[in-house]
């Protein structure tokens, strides 16, 4: 499966705010965009300087870049996501984060049994989770509502997920999902809804950029 191999802070850097690909790290005095924001590579720091007023192509390029980042997606996963929300009813921007939403490494992220989508999305492959009590180890299943999240009870004797069992200090969780991480399940109460999505995007730039 192709995925991004490269350093992912530069990602941040990129894109001049955190996308939260690495954890509590990006919570940490340790967090790259803290200690060097500016963007990367040699002719970085006068990038800025040399243009005082973006293009439209150039702020909706950006956001496009910075929504699939933060899903982990590459370009040809993301444009398929797009396609897939055209054809659904309601405002293609919001549908879309729907689909991003919905995916089961995210879910497991955003139930807070991992630190960040991408090590949400190994657990998944290496096939830690159940849905509904069968395992699946496809990061972009499409969950629904009613659907139950576990760990499967072999990968309950890792030291990881112990350690997670142990930890009463439980991150905040959208209202269309619910978890117990002293039981490692959850469950999908209801579809996600764009106000409940807590991501600083504007999705309706990277329908303009798709649509030129």
């Amino acid at each position: 499966m192709a995925r991004h191999i490269g350093p992912v802070c530069r990602l941040c850097r990129r894109e001049g705010e955190k996308l939260y690909l690495k954890g509590a790290r990006c919570l940490s005095p340790k967090c790259a965009l803290e200690r060097r924001g500016i963007i990367p590579g040699q002719h970085g720091p006068n990038m800025r300087a040399r243009r005082s007023k973006a293009s439209d192509y150039s702020l909706q390029l950006r956001e496009k870049q910075k929504m699939r980042r933060m899903y982990g997606l590459l370009e040809a996963q993301f444009r398929r996501y797009f396609r897939e929300a055209l054809k659904r009813r309601g405002v293609t921007g919001s549908e879309l984060l729907i689909l991003l939403e919905r995916r089961l490494d995210n879910v497991v992220y955003r139930m807070g049994f991992a630190p960040s989508r991408a090590a949400a999305r190994q657990l998944v492959n290496h096939a830690h989770l159940n849905v509904n009590d069968h395992p699946i180890d496809v990061p972009s299943y499409l969950v629904k509502p009613g659907d139950k999240i576990s760990v499967r009870e072999a990968s309950r004797k890792l030291t990881y997920f112990k350690a997670l069992m142990a930890d009463k200090d439980a991150p905040p969780m959208p209202a269309w999902l619910s978890a117990d991480r002293s039981t490692l399940t959850g469950i999908v109460q209801a579809l996600p809804k764009r106000e409940d999505i807590d991501v600083q995007l504007k999705e309706q730039l990277v329908v303009e950029y798709y649509s030129r």
